[in-house]
């Protein structure tokens, strides 16, 4: 063979090595990118429910407070 066969060689194979590296290391990095779209989205919605508890507690604090008020009679059919 040849120098510049056997250079030409190496450099297909270095390329394709470092091509294959940098797939691998990209997929790497999209799935912690996914991941931490999966924990923002649990924190979103654990806010999210927190301020409708909130939200329910309140609406519950004022029916008690115009009920103790304001006379409510039951519509039962």
């Amino acid at each position: 063979m040849s120098l510049a066969a056997k250079a030409t060689f190496v450099g297909a194979c270095a390329f394709s090595a470092f091509t294959i590296w940098a797939v691998h290391h990209q997929q790497t990095q999209e799935r912690e990118n996914m991941y931490q779209g999966v924990i923002k989205d649990d924190a979103r919605r654990r806010e999210k429910m927190q301020q409708r508890q909130q939200a329910f507690d309140e609406s519950r604090r004022k029916r008690e407070l115009y009920e103790s008020v304001q006379n409510v009679e039951s519509s039962t059919s």
